[in-house]
């Protein structure tokens, strides 16, 4: 990665991304996480990362907020505010879009910096940094590592069970109700492969010697430098000016 964000050390990308995202939990309004969103955006480049890797990606997080959105409208006991239209028996008002998109935008500004963290972070200097600068057990950060590594095999193991049980004669074709079923049943056996790779891995690492407390040298020295502090402190200033930008917009609000 060639961003200026993306050679900082992780530990300190890690930490800015959690002070960021701290005042975003303290916030109910829509106004906060709206103004986190336009911020994280305007650093992905510094991310070394283009906007459609980004939303290749993130894709996740807009589906997560979708259901957020819908689920509130749809059962959200509070329909306080103004009535705008019915859904069948369903009565939208302002207050629930309100609470809806509210909660919808805090999902995606709390989970955009992990993902920007995450994607022009190396997983193997993550580990080490972890366990050179956060000082964290050594059985941890190798697992971490592992599970990084690991984790682009689901979707093949995904594509391969598929094409199994497609030339065995088992499709659901355009059944939704046969593809809630298959889609269970390829899940399940994805969970129960997942569980027997990480139990063989993790005997292979005990055997190897990774549980041991023998002290490990590092190949890679993650340097913690002034920049990674100064990273740190500027998430620090921006949230805090993002959290003071939404308390006088809603305090003045009443006044306009």
């Amino acid at each position: 990665m060639n961003g200026i964000l993306a050679r900082r050390n992780p530990v300190a990308k890690l930490a800015a991304a959690l002070v960021f995202t701290l005042a975003l939990v303290v916030t109910l309004d829509p106004l906060t996480p709206a103004i986190a969103i336009g911020i994280e955006l305007a650093v992905v480049p510094l991310f070394g990362l283009s906007y459609r890797t980004l939303a290749r990606r993130a894709w996740p997080l807009l589906l997560s907020a979708l259901g957020v959105v819908v689920t509130i409208v749809l059962f959200a006991a509070d329909r306080s505010g103004d009535r705008l239209f019915d859904i069948g028996p369903v009565v939208v008002t302002t207050g629930v879009l309100t609470a809806a998109l509210g909660l919808a935008l805090r999902v995606v500004a709390i989970a955009l910096p992990g993902v920007l963290v995450f994607a022009s972070t190396d997983p193997t200097d993550l580990a080490d940094a972890l366990v050179q600068n956060a000082r964290a057990p050594h059985r941890f950060a190798i697992g971490a590592l592992a599970a990084f590594r690991l984790a682009p095999l689901m979707r093949q193991e995904w594509q391969e069970l598929t094409m199994a049980r497609r030339a065995r004669g088992i499709d659901a074709g355009r059944n939704p109700v046969a593809a809630l079923r298959l889609f269970a049943s390829t899940s399940f056996a994805l969970l129960v492969g997942a569980i027997r790779r990480g139990t063989r891995l993790a005997t292979a690492m005990d055997a190897r010697g990774f549980d041991s407390g023998t002290p490990r040298t590092y190949a890679r020295v993650q340097h913690f430098r002034l920049a990674d502090a100064a990273l740190i402190a500027a998430a620090m200033a921006v949230a805090t000016a993002t959290l003071a930008i939404s308390v006088a917009a809603n305090t003045f609000r009443p006044l306009l």
